[in-house]
């Protein structure tokens, strides 16, 4: 047939990565993640605004995502090739939000396609805690009476 270089990789052969990274205005949809006949661990976080009360400003209504996108987005790469080279992986997606999710709405969606189940959990898990460390998203906290910032910091843009 017409099969493409790589189709018929032996098992040890890492698989070629797609990878699909983006940042979404508003909420993030849930999106099916495309076919690979050897992914045999297919997996999907999807992060959502959840409820909470703040004791002095009352109760949530949104979180507020500021990115500074082009850095984001290439953080967001190393995080995905890395994984990928780690665990043998053949799609990573992260989608994160910018702009207003409210309570309820999802911000952040992570898909991986692995060979394996196990790679697949581990690699979502190492995703997630390395974004939340390194990539320059920010996110604010809108309560029915006043803003916080997420630990307490107001962003101060550096010239």
């Amino acid at each position: 047939g017409e099969g493409r270089a790589g189709d018929m990789a032996d098992a040890g052969d890492a698989p070629v990565l797609q990878v699909d990274l983006r940042l979404v205005e508003g909420p993030v949809p849930y999106e099916v993640p495309p076919f690979f006949a050897e992914g045999g661990g297919e997996n999907a976080f999807l992060g959502r605004t959840r409820a909470e009360e703040h004791p002095t400003h009352g109760a949530l209504q949104l979180l507020r995502y500021e990115a500074k996108a082009s850095m984001a987005l290439k953080v967001l790469e190393e995080l995905a090739r890395e994984a990928g080279a780690k665990h043998a992986l053949h799609f990573v997606r992260v989608v994160h939000s910018v702009g207003d999710v409210p309570v309820g709405e999802a911000s952040v969606l992570v898909q991986i396609v692995g060979t394996h189940r196990k790679e697949s959990f581990e690699a979502t898990i190492e995703i997630m805690d390395r974004l939340k460390k390194k990539v320059p998203i920010w996110k604010q906290e809108v309560w029915a009476d006043g803003t916080t910032w997420q630990d307490g910091k107001p962003v101060e843009p550096r010239s």
